[in-house]
């Protein structure tokens, strides 16, 4: 622990000491950089831009029944923003909403003044909508052998993300993968040691909807090379918030 922290210490310090150049981390110069323990999950506003199973999100598939009710059972669309107009309730807001919130949401709007006691269910759809697909896509790139974006269903780990993407080719870099992911307005980035995550040395974390993960050498990781000289991520991993969005 006390060599991680100065080796952490050193990773700050030898940022701090590139403001003439080029900034390693961050888009504009002098970004601020935090160290973390671990990636924040996503936030609900996030499903604006993705969204895992468990929650609507834009372009999601879905079919809504109100039993006994014929003419109420169809299938939607969100849009963009993850909303979508149903007969008798009109515009749904969805999006961050678990299955069982929308249904609860349609069930109030239609209860006493069309149905007395309306029963509804709504259910995901499976999808082949690029739309649909993207916005619950990770992106995996570097020294993998087919980079690309994967859809993610369910829980999806760093370990099962690379193998999505036909595992590491001869050239990764196990020691040095990256992990890019947006919360709320803030950007993250998690360096991780893959090699020990096979290990156990550290648990293999959890990946969601838009984020990023890069492989070995590229573009997108040298701008970490500094960092990744100090602190290698063998035990645990190296989580900064780069910056504001």
């Amino acid at each position: 622990m006390y060599l991680r922290r100065v080796l952490l210490s050193s990773a700050l310090a030898l940022l701090a000491g590139c403001a003439g150049d080029p900034p390693p981390v961050g888009s504009a110069p002098n970004s601020p950089v935090t160290a973390l323990e671990a990636l924040p999950r996503p936030e609900a506003g996030d499903v604006v831009r993705s969204t895992r199973l468990a929650f609507v999100g834009p372009f999601s598939e879905l079919r809504v029944e109100v039993f006994g009710v014929p003419d109420m059972q169809r299938d939607v669309m969100t849009d963009g923003e993850g909303n979508f107009s149903f007969p008798l309730v009109g515009t749904v807001a969805a999006a961050g909403k678990t299955l069982n919130d929308v249904s609860e949401d349609i069930r109030a709007r239609l209860a006493g003044r069309y149905i007395r006691d309306p029963q509804v269910t709504v259910n995901f759809k499976s999808s082949t909508n690029p739309l649909a697909v993207q916005s619950l896509a990770v992106t995996v790139d570097g020294q993998v052998n087919r980079a690309g974006a994967y859809p993610v269903v369910g829980r999806v780990t760093l370990m099962r993300a690379v193998a999505l993407a036909g595992g590491v080719n001869e050239f990764a870099k196990l020691e040095d993968v990256v992990v890019f992911r947006n919360v709320g307005a803030k950007q993250y980035v998690g360096i991780y040691n893959l090699q020990a995550i096979r290990r156990g040395n550290y648990s293999d974390p959890e990946i969601f909807p838009n984020d990023v993960v890069i492989v070995g050498d590229s573009p997108a990781r040298r701008q970490f090379k500094d960092i990744l000289q100090v602190v290698p991520a063998f035990l645990s991993p190296l989580i900064l918030l780069v910056r504001e969005l």
